[in-house]
């Protein structure tokens, strides 16, 4: 999630570049329970000492309303399309959410 944060303000900041301006902060899903709960938390626990740089840079995202967490359930998780080998139902579900449509196809 921070990764995507960084990617975000950069877009962001190219965005406003280029003349263009967004209003409210921008959306961020994640499947992770945990790692919502460990950017919202300023309590850090012994296991997740490694991670704390990560966690500080995506709460003061939180606080400063660049970005909102919601959680999404892994069944609709949408990036395993690129991640994932997927089952052509789960696969043709995924490419309608994306509005991919083959051209090829009769009509």
């Amino acid at each position: 999630m921070a990764k995507l944060t960084c990617e975000l303000k950069w877009m962001k900041g190219l965005l406003e570049c280029l003349g263009v301006r967004t209003h409210g902060p921008m959306k961020v899903h994640c499947d992770s329970r945990s790692a919502l709960h460990l950017a919202r938390n300023p309590v850090f626990h012994e296991c997740s000492k490694h991670i704390e740089v990560d966690c500080h840079f995506l709460r003061d995202a939180l606080l400063d309303d660049t970005i909102t967490t919601s959680h999404v359930s892994m069944i609709s998780q949408l990036a395993d399309i690129f991640t994932k080998s997927l089952g052509t139902n789960k696969f043709d579900y995924f490419l309608d959410k994306l509005g991919i449509h083959n051209l090829h196809a009769p009509t």
